[in-house]
């Protein structure tokens, strides 16, 4: 089966144009600091504090560009750590979880939801997924092997767009679980 390049989802926070606004200041925009593997996305020079019922979490990163919702995507151990219930999830559907306050240097949010720990998840273009004889939104196993912390990781969702570069997206709690480092690839098993 095919290989995939392992990358590591640290924390970081999708946001709407009228939230960056708000947290930003009127007229706000995103300042590009460094592209992602993702051709459309990048890591932005601007950062915001998450705040939960117990701790806060400083600069934290946002990644660009704006979306139609804000989301704040964590580790299950930084959910934990501010007091957030864990709620894994597909990024963009966070109809029902938990909430918490964003804080930038003009202003803050308080939301009612948005905080998941993202489902693992395999990016893909259309001719990969085909050539691999998978689908969108198939769920997968992703084999890794070589670090000394050999692990297979089950309930990994393909996600196939023809935006997208192949690589698979695991959170810090994931990456630090298998000791992952840059230039990792894993295995892509299918399941039954």
């Amino acid at each position: 089966m095919a290989k995939v390049l392992v990358e590591t989802s640290a924390r970081h926070v999708h946001v709407s144009k009228e939230d960056l606004e708000i947290l930003f200041g009127p007229g706000a925009t995103l300042t590009e600091k460094k592209r992602l593997s993702q051709p459309t996305e990048f890591v932005s020079e601007e950062r915001v504090t998450v705040i939960g019922p117990k701790k806060e979490l400083a600069n934290v990163s946002i990644l660009g560009p704006c979306r139609k919702a804000t989301q704040i995507e964590l580790s299950a151990t930084d959910a934990r750590g501010i007091g957030v219930k864990i709620e894994v999830r597909e990024s963009g559907d966070i109809s029902g979880t938990p909430g918490c306050i964003l804080r930038g240097p003009h202003g803050e949010i308080v939301m009612k939801e948005g905080v998941i720990v993202a489902k693992r998840h395999v990016h893909m273009t259309p001719d990969f997924a085909k050539a691999n004889g998978l689908s969108n939104k198939q769920t997968i196993s992703l084999k890794i092997e070589g670090t000394g912390r050999s692990a297979i990781l089950s309930d990994v969702i393909c996600r196939v767009d023809p935006s997208f570069t192949e690589a698979a997206h695991i959170d810090t709690d994931e990456s630090n679980a298998v000791l992952a480092f840059n230039g990792l690839f894993g295995e892509i098993i299918k399941q039954l």
